[in-house]
């Protein structure tokens, strides 16, 4: 399928930084509308407005106020859509979103944070305790599984023939790859991304803008576990999470600021567990996750902002 050639070339592109995920193909026939709506994603699967070209294909009304990156998706997939369209076939595009404790989750609002940790803790055993409940991370709902986004159920190649299907999936992304070293966005994909991106640069360029961007990484956790205001309230955060009785493994503010949270020692089946079992694990959870969250409102209030000015990703630095 596809799907599956789309998802290991759009892994790869991640992996050099350059590019968006892409989102998950198909859609729901021809049959929408200027009133009608799409939804995919993880998190709460909020309905998107669509329209259609003058050709007919399905075009995501793209909402005021988003950012630059969940712009481009829209427009990713509306040129993908409008490609697929041109080639005689349906591709009603997707845009994912994000759930409103996700959105909040590692305590950057401290109100939203609050109210979402007295409910859900860290997330780990929400899911079983809450079933059906779109805000609880790991749920199982509508566009995910465990917390796992989910391809969107969609008759966009439905009732086509063994030799349509090969060719929608040529048109959507390219002749399937002879190897794993040859793969490659190609098709209706790569249209989609030059539109959301620019053209796609060469292997070379790729792997000078992931080393470069692994340098820049580096240089920004080094800037913020050597800013002092941080050092000095991470050093504050870490003995009154001790005074909670909670294990401190790091006082660098890059791991710092979520420590307590990957620190802790989950079951496997956390998200399938019964009620009764994940209850009172949660309840634990949740003090641990709210101690958390009031000791560390000081050294948050600090950090975020100067991540913004030195992004980060990763443990340490």
């Amino acid at each position: 399928m596809a799907s599956e050639l789309r998802i290991s070339v759009a892994t790869t592109l991640a992996v050099v930084g350059l590019l968006p995920l892409l989102a998950a193909c198909g859609g729901s026939s021809d049959k929408a509308d200027a009133s009608s709506t799409s939804a995919a994603g993880s998190g709460s699967n909020a309905a998107n407005s669509t329209t259609k070209n003058a050709d007919g294909a399905v075009q995501l009304t793209v909402p005021d106020g988003v950012d630059d990156e969940t712009k481009k998706q829209y427009i990713q997939e509306n040129a993908i859509a409008a490609c697929m369209k041109k080639q005689g076939f349906t591709y009603t595009p997707h845009a994912r979103s994000v759930s409103s404790s996700e959105s909040y989750f590692g305590g950057e609002d401290y109100a939203l944070a609050k109210k979402s940790r007295q409910k859900y803790g860290f997330g780990n055993y929400s899911a079983a305790v809450y079933p059906g409940d779109s805000d609880a991370p790991f749920a199982d709902v509508p566009g995910r599984r465990a917390g796992k986004d989910l391809d969107p159920v969609d008759e966009d190649e439905k009732g086509l023939t063994a030799a349509q299907q090969k060719a929608y999936s040529e048109a959507l992304a390219g002749p399937p790859a002879k190897t794993k070293a040859e793969e490659k966005l190609d098709g209706c994909e790569l249209k989609g991304s030059e539109a959301a991106n620019g053209p796609t640069p060469s292997l070379a360029e790729q792997k000078k803008t992931w080393e470069a961007s692994v340098e820049k990484n580096r240089a920004n956790g080094l800037e913020l576990n050597g800013d002092s205001q941080l050092v000095q309230l991470a050093q504050k955060f870490a003995t009154c999470l001790k005074e909670q009785g909670i294990a401190v493994s790091t006082t660098q503010p890059t791991g710092l600021i979520d420590m307590v949270r990957l620190d802790q020692v989950v079951p496997e089946n956390h998200a399938s567990m019964s009620k009764e079992a994940a209850l009172p694990l949660l309840t634990k959870e949740i003090d641990i996750s709210l101690k958390d969250l009031e000791c560390g409102k000081e050294f948050r209030a600090a950090y975020f902002p100067k991540e913004k000015a030195h992004p980060y990703w990763g443990d340490g630095a």
